[in-house]
């Protein structure tokens, strides 16, 4: 009983913990990428859970709760312009060209993209002195070529991003290529695992999908769009990356297989002994002619005597009997 005691208060489920270091669950599931707070696996099977120790810890941090919220902000385009001093035009720029790198992003209602930085990085890039260029005057005219081409990648950004935060979480070798394996188109993926066994295994490892929408819903495609890899060089380093982690994955342990089907044995067909006709039980045993029945099977012999045939013992029964129907009887004599 007091096992199970310690066991159960050891630990806290994600939203009581985010409770305990007070943050809303958004700025915790942050605080868990980022690894500014750390979960372990849940031993009976069900997610991630903090431990007691972790939330002493990170309550124990200078500044808490205010610098570990400084941590985790998440802000949009317009403030995160404000943060930097400059236009939300310019600041979509940075974005699109790969200078700041989303963190996280949703659907409105109106199911367009939102996407969110960390305010804590929009502040250092801003406050680096290499960067001033970038946030005033004419943009060079190499990256004003690159935008009007259509770049974006504030999609490939947050997959390299999230892919990362993905593989902290786990040692495992099969959940790691399951990480990578969730970036790729199935069909990529069947071009590099080519046993079904092993890809079912990282279709179970597979991480949970980042929305709730419905499938194949108009906002479910909209996600699966960002979450693919779609750039050829992307896509490229992926399946390189896929290859090597199911290689490293078969090293450590092979992925699960059903068990092989085991023929059944027949049971042998019963042997007849000798001297007894064929499907005949052994109790059954015919009667020979001219004289009383015999035992089916011999019988084993007394301690120290011989086996003796139910023929050679056939006179000696009738002798016996005739004595015991005349007691005066004597045996004849010879003559």
């Amino acid at each position: 009983m007091s096992g199970t005691t310690v066991t159960q208060s050891a630990t806290f489920s994600l939203s009581r913990a985010a409770r305990e270091l007070e943050l809303g669950r958004g700025e915790f599931d942050l605080a868990l990428h980022l690894g500014w707070v750390r979960s372990v696996p849940d031993e009976g099977g069900g997610g991630r859970r903090i431990t007691r120790e972790e939330i002493d810890r990170v309550r124990t941090e200078a500044g808490f709760p205010e610098t570990l919220r400084a941590r985790v902000k998440a802000v949009g385009t317009t403030e995160g312009a404000a943060l930097m001093g400059v236009t939300t035009t310019r600041f979509t720029r940075l974005a699109r060209l790969g200078l700041v790198v989303p963190v996280k992003f949703y659907l409105n209602r109106y199911r367009v993209v939102v996407w969110l930085y960390l305010a804590e990085e929009l502040r250092q890039f801003a406050a680096d002195e290499q960067n001033a260029p970038l946030l005033s005057g004419r943009t060079p005219e190499s990256l004003r070529d690159q935008l009007g081409e259509g770049l974006d990648l504030r999609p490939r950004n947050w997959r390299g991003r999230h892919m990362g935060f993905l593989l902290r979480r786990t040692e495992d070798p099969w959940a790691r290529a399951a990480v990578v394996a969730s970036l790729l188109d199935p069909v990529q993926v069947a071009e590099i695992v080519k046993d079904p066994y092993e890809r079912s295994h990282l279709n179970r490892l597979r991480p949970a999908p980042v929305s709730q929408a419905a499938p194949d819903s108009p906002g479910a495609l909209i996600v699966e769009r960002i979450t693919t890899a779609d750039d050829p060089d992307e896509i490229g380093w992926l399946r390189a990356d896929l290859g090597q982690s199911v290689l490293e994955a078969r090293e450590d342990h092979p992925a699960p297989r059903p068990a092989p089907d085991i023929p059944a044995v027949p049971a042998p067909a019963p042997v007849p002994s000798a001297g007894r006709p064929t499907g005949a039980p052994p109790s059954v045993v015919r009667p020979s002619p001219g004289g009383p029945p015999r035992a089916a099977r011999e019988r084993l012999p007394a301690a120290g005597g011989l086996l003796t045939s139910p023929e050679s013992a056939r006179p000696r029964r009738l002798l016996t009997w005739l004595r015991r129907r005349s007691p005066d009887a004597r045996p004849p004599t010879a003559p």
